[in-house]
């Protein structure tokens, strides 16, 4: 992902695909600065496992089924952490962070683009707070920690 431009390469169908591409982006930006990863996506076509693996999670966890098409997802390691993403044509980004050797420290986080309503599969179930991002605007987020291993 090229945060210095960003693209809505992969997120077209979105009605938000502007504010999801920095989304995107941002997400490129601070594993590329705190990890000196370059964060790369692939169609969710050519990404089932990852998607499925999220998916699974949160239906186990907290009993979510996401109805937004996921249009992106990412799977990769960085130091002790392994991280899955997906982008979803709603605007929504769902990542998991599961450290490999320290239960204590798994979470899944949520992320609204701007320009988007919170999903009726997490109203009811989260809290939002607003970050501001130079590359996605205002983006709305939540998390919960998992109690599970996956």
């Amino acid at each position: 992902m090229d945060f210095n431009h960003v693209s809505t390469v992969g997120l077209e169908s979105s009605p938000v695909a502007a504010a999801l591409a920095g989304l995107r982006a941002n997400e490129a930006r601070y594993f590329k600065n705190k990890y000196d990863h370059v964060f790369t996506v692939e169609p969710a076509r050519n990404a089932k496992a990852t998607i499925d693996w999220v998916h699974h999670i949160l239906e186990e966890e907290r009993g979510i089924v996401i109805s937004s098409r996921p249009l992106e997802a990412t799977a990769f390691q960085v130091e002790n952490i392994r991280m899955a993403y997906v982008f979803y044509e709603s605007g929504l980004s769902i990542n998991v962070m599961y450290t490999v050797d320290d239960p204590k420290k798994r979470a899944v986080g949520l992320k609204l683009s701007e320009g988007m309503d919170v999903p009726a599969e997490l109203a009811s179930q989260f809290k939002f707070a607003r970050q501001k991002s130079k590359l996605a605007g205002t983006i709305r987020g939540s998390f919960f920690v998992l109690k599970n291993e996956y």
